[in-house]
């Protein structure tokens, strides 16, 4: 993964938004996420990486803390990288 900005829009109903993350942005998001305390940053992470001119038409569905946690996750899913991650189990009891 580079530094460089990425740009992503989702269309939610019949509306574009375009976020830009970077790799500062989702760190920080992480980084806030706690077991009390996930809407809040999914709503910071979604309304500091929109671009300005498609703020004003996200906050509305950003009332619902379902569907603002639902466009964070389709956002940060669409920012990770497509890499194939495979977890070898060890062989128990084996001896070669």
């Amino acid at each position: 993964m580079t530094d460089a900005a990425r740009d992503i829009t989702m269309t939610v109903g019949e509306t574009d938004f375009t976020f830009t993350l970077t790799p500062q942005d989702v760190t920080k998001y992480f980084n806030a996420v706690t077991p009390n305390n996930k809407v809040a940053p999914s709503n910071n992470l979604l309304t500091t990486t929109v671009k300005q001119e498609d703020l004003a038409s996200l906050r509305p569905l950003l009332r619902n803390p379902v569907l603002t946690m639902q466009l964070a996750g389709a956002l940060l899913e669409e920012y990770g990288p497509d890499v194939e991650i495979v977890v070898k189990k060890p062989l128990i009891g084996r001896t070669d």
